[in-house]
């Protein structure tokens, strides 16, 4: 398969030292949210992992691979590959392509060769979801990282095969008139106005992004799989994934009617 992977390949060297001291890792693949250059804290909770969306704020998302080989790597946000918008599985997806050792961070959904448009934390009301006209996945952002496929040898004699071509072109989402939706009974309109209300990613700003495409044989089964759940505040509150803040009638629920001590001396000692 041919996947697109980012250039130049210093740029993306250039970020090997960076810290990732709260990525997500499955054997030592990482998947990192970035907002305004600080990684975003994580918290596990009933065996996922979470974490806070800051409304309006762009994000990126880093992708480590430490092993000495390269890899291929699936990346979705709400359910959708972020290379080109298609909700697939994970072996079928468009993959970005890691050198050895390599960290590269993807600033958003990818549009052109030399294009990407910011992601960035919004309601799902507003999200680049509920313009596609499928929300079913929002608050998800997950990587699946595949091994490159062990070639035999050539034995001796035997002719090289010429690369396939690839006759793909760049195809730029263009923001127009959304999708129709389907009618919804009026039930079913009350549930989405809480739902779009939720956490979900625009599509923002453009950005500098050039990929180009390269030949890629991934093993059939993933080496790693990492997944995170992303909601405001409010949200994680709810879910327990956050301690609930004490209003001041709650903290007035703590006092009591004798603590030890003296009473204060306002003239002090004289």
């Amino acid at each position: 398969m041919r996947y697109p992977a980012a250039v130049p390949a210093l740029v993306l060297f250039a970020l090997l030292g960076a810290s990732t001291l709260s990525a997500a890792r499955k054997d030592a693949f990482e998947l990192t949210v970035v907002v305004d250059g600080c990684e975003a804290p994580e918290y596990a909770h009933g065996g996922r992992l979470y974490v806070e969306a800051l409304r309006g704020r762009n994000f990126t998302l880093r992708l480590s691979n430490p092993t000495g080989e390269r890899v291929a790597v699936a990346l979705s946000v709400d359910g959708r590959n972020v290379v080109d918008a298609k909700r697939t599985t994970a072996a079928t997806a468009t993959k970005w392509i890691l050198s050895p050792g390599q960290t590269v961070e993807i600033p958003g959904w990818q549009v052109s060769g030399e294009t990407s448009r910011k992601f960035f934390f919004t309601e799902t009301a507003r999200s680049y979801a509920k313009w596609l006209g499928d929300t079913g996945n929002v608050g998800t952002i997950e990587a699946v990282f595949y091994r490159e496929r062990r070639r035999p040898l050539p034995v001796a004699g035997d002719s090289a095969t010429a690369g396939a071509t690839d006759d793909r072109r760049d195809r730029p989402l263009r923001m127009g008139s959304p999708p129709a939706a389907a009618p919804e009974a009026t039930r079913e309109r009350r549930a989405e106005s809480e739902a779009d209300r939720f956490a979900a990613t625009g599509i923002g700003d453009r950005t500098r992004f050039p990929v180009r495409w390269i030949d890629f044989d991934e093993e059939p089964d993933p080496a790693a799989r990492i997944a995170l759940r992303y909601e405001f505040r409010r949200e994680l509150v709810r879910l327990g994934v956050l301690p609930r803040p004490e209003d001041g009638l709650a903290a007035r629920e703590h006092s009591r009617g004798f603590e030890p001590g003296y009473a204060p001396d306002p003239g002090g000692d004289r």
